[in-house]
Formats: C-alpha cells, structure tokens, sequence
C-alpha cells in the first residue's frame, strides 16, 4: 500500500487534492481512499489529508502516521508543526517552493531520505500563471505525477481534474498541472 499525507492550510485546497489524487489512482486501475483531518476549520488554519492507494481493497481508515509521500503544499508548515512524523526511511517529500530543502531550513529532517527523493515546485507561482488564483493542489498533483508515475498516469490526473473542476476552470488547472508535471519530469531526466 502506497500512503500519502498533504499538509497545507485551509483554503489551499488540500482536501481536493486529497479527491483528485484518489479518483485519478481509481482511473489507474488502483483501489484508493482520500479523506481529511480537519484542526480549526477557518481559512488559513493548518489541515491534513490523507490518501491510501493499493492494489486491492482498503480497508485500514485511520490517519496516515507513516507516509510514503508527503506534500507540503505550504512551506511555513515546517516551523508550526511536525510534518516529517513517522516519514518512511525510503519516503519522498514534495514542498510548493522555489527554495531547496537546504534554503528551507529542513536538511536535518530529510537527510536520511535517498537522493532525489526530495523536489521542490513552484506550485504557487505555476497556480498563478495558469490558473490565476494562488492553489497549489493541482500543481502539485501534476507533479506528484511525474514522481510515482506507477501510481498516477497524466491522462488519469486530466480526468481526474476535470471531474472536481468541469470546464475552463478544469482546462486551467489541468493545465498547470502539466506544467509541474514537465518542470519535474525534466529535472529527473536532468539527474
């Protein structure tokens, strides 16, 4: 089983990612849960989500406490909670930034991780460009992709999105999320 934890703030849409993550998973043939941890629900409060991925039935429903792959979709986490918990000795980290883990200040907590295990995205910057609005969730999906390739193909994160966001809203996001999708996709052909 494939587990995955979104840190973020309200109003990123973490929970959507969380959605559309599962469902694209689902169009991959996966069996796929995704639901949320919600603190104090108001804008900007700190928020979790959780997806589990398989290739057979799930049935475990209780929080992700050992990730496979965390997203943080949100940098200042780092210095408001402990986001790296339970992270597996083999796990990935994907942060929203233009920063290295080392500019971040989180090389102690990441050191153990294999090389290029670690990515950073400007997701904020990419939402802006293509979508206009500063949510990294789609971005990051679409990087997510280029990452675990065996869990999610671009095709089914495309679909995906245009479920939760039918429309022009849909077509922005799908393409931002191509967008980081190749930003990654060409950094780990670079390596």
């Amino acid at each position: 089983m494939f587990q995955i934890r979104i840190h973020g703030r309200g109003g990123q849409g973490v929970v959507s990612a969380s959605e559309m993550m599962s469902v694209a998973a689902f169009h991959n043939g996966r069996y796929s849960m995704s639901f949320p941890s919600f603190g104090s629900e108001r804008m900007g409060a700190p928020v979790m989500a959780f997806v589990r991925i398989d290739d057979k039935e799930i049935e475990l429903r209780e929080p992700v406490l050992d990730p496979d792959l965390l997203i943080i979709q949100d940098p200042t986490l780092f210095h408001a909670i402990d986001v790296f918990s339970g992270l597996k000795d083999t796990g990935y980290v994907l942060i929203n930034s233009r920063k290295t883990a080392e500019e971040l200040g989180i090389l102690d907590a990441v050191k153990h991780l294999p090389a290029g295990h670690v990515v950073s995205v400007p997701a904020t910057d990419l939402a802006l460009k293509h979508i206009k609005r500063p949510t990294p969730n789609t971005v990051l999906l679409g990087a997510a992709t280029a990452m675990h390739s065996d869990l999610f193909e671009m095709a089914s994160v495309e679909k995906a999105i245009m479920e939760i966001f039918p429309g022009k809203v849909g077509e922005m996001n799908v393409n931002a999320a191509k967008a980081a999708h190749d930003v990654i996709a060409a950094s780990r052909q670079a390596h």
